[in-house]
């Protein structure tokens, strides 16, 4: 597995991570608007871009956005 945020991330894969870890799709449109809930039942909304794919940088603002580890991202975008 490589330690670096992919230079072009495909769309489906980093939807499949973040579901990995947690999110859900609620709503798609020009934006993909996930939500994650905490165990004690505290949501968390996250909205991206609705991209083919997604650049190292913007990847790095939505997983920073969203509180997402480096790691914990790429370990979830190898299973994807």
């Amino acid at each position: 597995m490589s330690s670096t945020i992919p230079e072009v991330a495909p769309k489906e894969r980093v939807i499949k991570a973040l579901e990995e870890l947690g999110y859900r799709v609620v709503r798609q449109g020009t934006h993909i608007a996930f939500s994650y809930y905490t165990p004690s039942g505290v949501q968390y909304p996250l909205t991206i871009p609705d991209q083919i794919a997604y650049n190292a940088s913007t990847l790095r603002a939505i997983l920073n956005r969203a509180g997402i580890t480096k790691q914990d991202f790429l370990a979830a975008y190898a299973k994807a």
